[in-house]
């Protein structure tokens, strides 16, 4: 048996689609420990009974700063852009690192937290995606984009997706035009008809969101030269089980270094 203390953990948003599978899975774990959550909805219960754990009693808080009256070693947040910056800033201020599974942070946001995690000596590793498969899809992209001219990115989400674009397709973007800058064959500027159609322009990246009933979430890239394309897709289900692995290897990786790393492969052997 090994003497390595418990990680404690922190989950704000902890009863939410995500949170909840990854509080359910942490209880079933050696290594890890829920110390307490955050939701608004659940404040003042004991998760255990919120979720119908088995176990001795987690307090759920409202707040980030009543969270982190209990010590823990890493926050995960999983909850919503307009308060998971404030969580990730208070976190890193009171010594403690963070796993980010929340989308719609900009790349902007993302500067201002690499430079406070540095700042006070902790560590953030923001996730777009848990799963694997996008995990894979990402390295396989980056690979893509180093001989490929030019590519293109859709979103796919349910209908009641709030943000536009995903945290994933933020991410893909980003990664990408950390690799080369592609050149439209005819800009933006001069397309004609409705410009909006060709979609944002993400660091270079045209993003295409689609939020319709029937998806839940995916991720396409699509890349072409004359006479040829490569597409690369993530489809997920309905449920959040395919993101615990990725969430459990990020909390027990996010100790391993200082600062800010943007994506799950940059603490895996890939």
């Amino acid at each position: 048996m090994s003497n390595q203390p418990k990680i404690k953990v922190c989950i704000a948003g902890a009863t939410g689609w995500a949170g909840s599978e990854l509080a359910k899975a942490i209880t079933g774990t050696a290594d890890l420990e829920l110390v307490s959550a955050i939701s608004r909805q659940h404040a003042g219960k004991n998760l255990n009974e919120v979720l119908d754990l088995k176990g001795s009693n987690i307090p759920v808080f409202a707040t980030i700063e009543e969270a982190l009256t209990i010590p823990c070693d890493v926050l995960v947040e999983y909850t919503k852009p307009d308060v998971a910056k404030h969580h990730i800033l208070t976190a890193l201020a009171k010594g403690v690192n963070v796993v980010v599974g929340t989308s719609g942070l900009s790349d902007q946001d993302y500067e201002e937290i690499g430079v406070k995690a540095q700042e006070h000596q902790q560590s953030v590793l923001a996730v777009g995606n848990f799963a694997i498969s996008v995990v894979l899809l990402n390295k396989f992209a980056e690979i893509a984009a180093q001989y490929m001219s030019n590519w293109e990115i859709i979103d796919y989400a349910s209908a009641g997706k709030i943000d536009a674009p995903s945290g994933s397709a933020r991410e893909l973007a980003y990664r990408l035009s950390q690799v080369k800058k592609q050149e439209l064959q005819v800009s933006i500027e001069n397309t004609k008809g409705v410009k909006e159609t060709r979609g944002a322009d993400l660091n270079g990246t045209q993003v295409h969101s689609l939020r319709l009933p029937g998806y839940v979430i995916a991720l396409e890239t699509i890349f072409g030269m004359p006479d040829e394309k490569l597409i690369l897709k993530h489809e997920a289900g309905n449920s959040s089980k395919p993101y615990v692995t990725g969430a459990f290897l990020a909390i027990r990786k996010v100790s391993s270094f200082t600062g800010l790393k943007r994506g799950l492969d940059t603490v895996m052997d890939l």
